[in-house]
Parts: structure tokens; sequence; C-alpha cells
């Protein structure tokens, strides 16, 4: 499609996981290993159990990290610290992919439903840090993952959207 059909967009948000990156890297695979053994360790649960749980959560809540949350009181910040300790080398850069996002007009943010250090250090290691205005964790909605409305609310008023 030619850039002029795009002329008119002033911003662009844009997904993280399995969007700037591809499904078949798995990086996703290792976080869910992650959250899994974080599980067992702060419930004292099983590797089944834990794991049960993790989606369980994920389809409840919206993130496995919403549930823990809701249901455990758990604290968020070293849950997201530990799951996305995680190896980046699986990813690759992606000049094609750089050269697109950096073609279209207006301003490019990136909204995750992991932490904004996780987004970056993705971006970096894809080659495409640099492109975009700003990157929106989880933690910038208060926790509440997307789709909830009031998730992209949040992030948009901050984000002057």
């Amino acid at each position: 499609m030619p850039a002029r059909f795009f002329n008119h967009v002033q911003s662009w948000v844009f997904d993280l996981d399995n969007t700037l990156y591809p499904p078949h890297m798995r990086l996703f695979d290792q976080i869910d290993r992650r959250m899994t053994a974080y599980i067992m360790d702060a419930l004292g649960l099983a590797r089944a159990e834990a794991d049960r749980l993790r989606h369980d959560y994920w389809q409840q809540y919206g993130t496995t990290l919403a549930g823990l949350m809701r249901e455990h009181d758990l604290d968020p910040e070293p849950y997201m610290v530990d799951v996305h300790d995680i190896d980046f080398s699986v990813l690759t850069p992606d000049p094609d992919l750089r050269a697109r996002i950096a073609a279209l007009p207006g301003r490019k943010i990136v909204y995750t439903n992991g932490s904004a250090p996780y987004a970056a250090r993705v971006l970096e290691a894809r080659g495409l840090d640099g492109l975009f205005a700003a990157l929106y964790g989880v933690e910038h909605a208060g926790y509440r993952p997307k789709p909830e409305a009031d998730a992209f609310a949040r992030v948009f008023a901050l984000d002057g959207l």
C-alpha cells in the first residue's frame, strides 16, 4: 500500500509481543517458564499447579500478573523484573521492519502488557530502538492489562493522545 494512504495518521500505537517480533522466535515461551517458576516460589506450588494457575489467571484477568495481584496481593515490580530476565539473543535485527516503521508518518509509540524496560530490550535486540517517541508498559496503566478500556485510557492520557 502506498505511503500516501497513511499521510493523515498522526499517531501509531504498536503492540510489542508477537507484533514487533514474530512468534517463531518463541520469546514468550521463556517468559511463560519464568512466570510458572515465580508462581511456584511465591505461592509454594508444584510446577503443574503453578502452570495451571498461570494460564487460568491469564484467561480470567487478562494477564497472569493481574490475577496474582488480585488473588494474592502480589507486588508487581519484583515479578516483572524476574519474568523478563530472559535471553534476548533469540531475537534478530530486522532492517526491513525498521525501514517500514521509520517511513510511517506521524508519531509512533509502543504499548505492551510487559514492562517498559522489557520493551526497550526487545526493541534494541530487534534493531528498532530510537524509532519510537515513547514506550509504555503495563506499569503505566496501573498494572491494568490491555485490552481493558481503562488501561488504554490511562496510557493514552499519559501520552496526550
